[in-house]
């Protein structure tokens, strides 16, 4: 008995709520995704029994309905008819999912959107310092050299104007003018400023200031600063935003740019810059007291608190105490083997992620990070994967307090700053052992905790709801009459892969229908079989095609590559045409994917394979457009 879409779509909608209780609806190849005032309301195992659904969960405030290929878009359609809402697109549901999440969540959320662009300039910068500075102290003479001097440069480029990185970044995130972002970036840097490495060495009556209508605005800069720089950008498009609606559009080209620098220039230097300032001042006093209390306590403390600093971007200040430190008596730096103890379990922390995620992005970005902390540069790793995540930050936490709770034990002192990690060994030449012993506990605690306890976001969800794992329900369809055996060819030419092995917890999990993944050779799909389009998807890089014994196929190009916005992807077909065996139906920029940071792995579901009896794959390994991939009967 064929599903009756208006059923369904009234059986969801009452479900929910109604309408009071949905803010947002769109849909995908497969899934109904909507976002709800609030899901505590809904009663989860209801939803998943109602005929049409074969799973539910939620993840990144979007309540997930698995529908399947095919019959989605009609729900869909009876859903807006039932309800009264309009279509909405998957990036205006994902805003609205964003706009419901806890405000700390979307704070946490929002700097990692800001780094996560920036982090392969950042990832090549810290491999780069880390690797010259190692260099530079193990063979004097090569740091004297023209050599040393163009690498130092190169490798510093980056760091030295983050705050320009940050702010074009940072200005996508929040919606306004990337140029003014910039800008904005390089005021806070500009030369006639005093370097912010320097002013911890000055007395305050020794830096100069502007005074303007009596208030005093320091001329400091913010090299090496985080949160004051996305703080003023933030300001920045609201401000941009409010003139663009308020200023009269004849002079909104050009009234509109200068009113925003000057407004936001003037509130960074006079306001956001001092306020920070005076938070660094007490964080730094409290810091070099904390790490001479309690026989290690607060060195363990510190161990543990380092991240945060290096968030706040105040963590390069730390020079200063480390700096009178060797000017004091005894002449060692004894806050070294604490950062490095932190620097060092936020990459192994980092590492235990990109090991352990399923996630391809997530691990390309995970692994280089990790060894980038190794070395001693933690921003990748912190922003770009331990934040983001947030427990693993936590895991971190915990390893650099162990850490550097045995290196106050063991007196640890370095004979320099500025090198932690693996080339802190280079300063540390007096405590080899204990050094290393700080390491290794810092990196197996970290790593441990962070390998057992965290687990990816979808997987969570999963296990509060209960709802997507071996989630499929028998479906009212007829048994099939025909027990003649079906084939499905191979639409893409590559390399045919386990289903489990899918890199999507969805599609790996088998709640979509049983079939593989193809990793492509050739960015070409075509017909398994002789049949019919049954959907398409707007992005262009996923069809659905029913053909012999009632198969219904959805054949989807890459991984999270919705993303892309049909950027790369061609479709060649249009939902309801015929179409015949090796009939090309889309092609698809391989390298263009992989730029963009996804896998290009293409899954082959039978979404309806649970109406068969048999279900067999035939190939795996190599395989060529056409060959016979999997059968059912």
């Amino acid at each position: 008995m064929a599903m009756d879409y208006g059923k369904c779509a009234k059986e969801i909608y009452d479900t929910l709520g109604g309408r009071s209780n949905l803010v947002s609806a769109a849909h995908c190849a497969t899934r109904l995704r909507l976002v709800t005032v609030d899901n505590s309301k809904i009663d989860m195992k209801k939803l998943e029994n109602i005929d049409g659904v074969k799973g539910v969960f939620s993840n990144n405030g979007q309540l997930q309905l698995i529908i399947g290929t095919g019959t989605v878009n009609k729900v869909y359609e009876e859903f807006l008819k039932v309800s009264g809402m309009t279509a909405a697109t998957k990036e205006e549901v994902k805003a609205a999912a964003a706009a419901q999440q806890p405000i700390l969540k979307r704070m946490i959320k929002a700097l990692g959107d800001v780094f996560v662009p920036i982090l392969p300039a950042i990832v090549a910068s810290g491999l780069m310092m880390g690797l010259v500075e190692a260099l530079g102290k193990a063979l004097p003479a090569f740091a004297g050299s023209d050599w040393y001097g163009i690498l130092d440069l190169m490798a510093n480029t980056a760091f030295t104007f983050l705050p320009i990185l940050i702010a074009v970044s940072a200005t996508r995130v929040f919606g306004g003018n990337i140029f003014l972002g910039a800008v904005i970036g390089m005021i806070m840097i500009h030369p006639n400023l005093i370097n912010a490495w320097s002013v911890g060495s000055m007395d305050a009556a020794d830096i100069p200031v502007w005074r303007l209508f009596g208030l005093p605005i320091r001329q400091v800069g913010y090299q090496g600063h985080v949160i004051p720089v996305v703080i003023a950008v933030w300001l920045m498009c609201k401000i941009e935003k409010w003139m663009h609606k308020h200023v009269p559009e004849m002079i909104d080209l050009f009234v509109t740019p200068l009113c925003t620098v000057l407004i936001t220039a003037f509130l960074t230097l006079g306001a956001i810059g001092p306020v920070f300032s005076t938070a660094e001042s007490y964080v730094l006093d409290f810091a070099g007291w904390i790490i001479t209390v309690g026989h290690g306590i607060g060195a363990m403390i510190m161990g543990a608190l380092y991240p945060f600093t290096v968030v706040c971007g105040i963590h390069h200040m730390y020079n200063v105490i480390e700096a009178g430190m060797l000017s004091a008596v005894g002449g060692l730096n004894i806050w070294m083997p604490i950062a490095s103890a932190a620097n060092f379990a936020q990459g192994a922390a980092c590492l235990a992620v990109g090991l352990k995620s399923k996630n391809v992005k997530t691990k390309s970005v995970a692994i280089p990070s990790s060894l980038s902390a190794a070395l001693g540069i933690t921003e990748p790793a912190i922003f770009g994967v331990n934040l983001r995540f947030g427990k693993p930050l936590l895991y971190g936490m915990a390893g650099g307090a162990a850490g550097a709770l045995l290196g106050s034990i063991f007196h640890i002192g370095a004979t320099s700053y500025g090198v932690t990690g693996i080339p802190g060994f280079l300063i540390t030449l007096d405590y080899t052992w204990q050094y290393a012993i700080v390491l290794a506990v810092s990196f197996v605690v970290s790593f441990a905790l962070t390998w057992i306890l965290w687990k990816e976001e979808v997987q969570e969800e999963e296990q509060k709801k209960g709802t997507v794992t071996e989630i499929i329900k028998d479906l009212e369809h007829p048994a099939q009459t025909e027990t003649k055996e079906a084939i499905l060819f191979a639409p893409v030419k590559g390399n045919v892969i386990l289903r489990e092995a899918i890199p999507d917890e969805t599609f790996a999990s088998g709640v979509l229908g049983d079939g593989v993944g193809i990793e492509p050779e050739t960015g070409e799909v075509v017909a398994p079989f002789d049949g019919e389009i049954s959907s398409v998807t707007d992005t262009r890089h996923a069809v659905g095609i029913t053909g012999p014994n009632g198969m219904e196929v959805l054949i989807h190009v890459g991984i999270d590559t919705v993303n892309m916005k049909g950027d790369g992807f061609e479709l060649l077909v249009a939902e309801g045409d015929k179409v015949k065996a090796g009939q090309k139906l889309i092609r698809f920029d391989i390298e263009k994917i992989r730029k963009a940071g996804y896998s290009t792995t293409t899954a082959v579901l039978l979404t309806n394979s649970e109406d068969y009896p048999e279900f067999r794959v035939v190939k795996s390994g190599k395989t060529e457009q056409m060959e016979k991939l999997f059968t059912i009967e």
